[in-house]
């Protein structure tokens, strides 16, 4: 199959975007200069394929994730995250998502049905849809049951 004139199938697609989103935000690789400014950019390669996540912020924050074939846009997800409570901080969050996120990549996907407790935090992820149309909700609550961070997010298959 010619990737670069082939659409990539659904599977294929999925089993890349967990790979990259592996490589790069759960182990704080892929670093790479901003697309914009103000931006942290995160990237990922392989062949004809590029994975970026370009983000503002930090405690609230926003990004996009794309997914490039042979120069060409065929996927992306937005994203908005924030911290809803003094329950827990950036940093702590952080430490939670990543957890949740590599035992969910170790699973070969990155949609939602996940429950990961690490510490007194118990993140969940609902996602409906697939990786050609999706949209979700990842939240982290801690012990006493209190929704103390929150991220929404959507995205799917970009065709022209």
């Amino acid at each position: 199959m010619d990737t670069t004139t082939a659409p990539l199938d659904p599977a294929a697609l999925e089993a890349f975007v967990v790979r990259a989103k592996a490589a790069t935000y759960v182990t704080g690789g892929g670093r790479t200069d901003p697309s914009r400014a103000g931006s942290h950019d995160l990237e990922y390669r392989e062949g004809d394929l590029v994975y970026r996540d370009s983000y503002f912020g930090g405690t609230d924050f926003l990004g996009q994730e794309t997914v490039h074939l042979a120069g060409r846009a065929v996927w992306g997800m937005n994203y908005y995250g924030t911290v809803l409570t003094e329950d827990i901080d950036a940093a702590a969050a952080g430490e939670v998502i990543t957890a949740a996120l590599s035992a969910l990549y170790a699973e070969g996907r990155f949609l939602g049905g996940h429950t990961h407790t690490t510490g007194p935090y118990t993140y969940v992820d609902e996602t409906t849809g697939t990786v050609t149309r999706f949209r979700g909700v990842e939240h982290i609550r801690t012990a006493d049951g209190v929704r103390a961070y929150e991220l929404h997010y959507h995205g799917g298959r970009v065709l022209d």
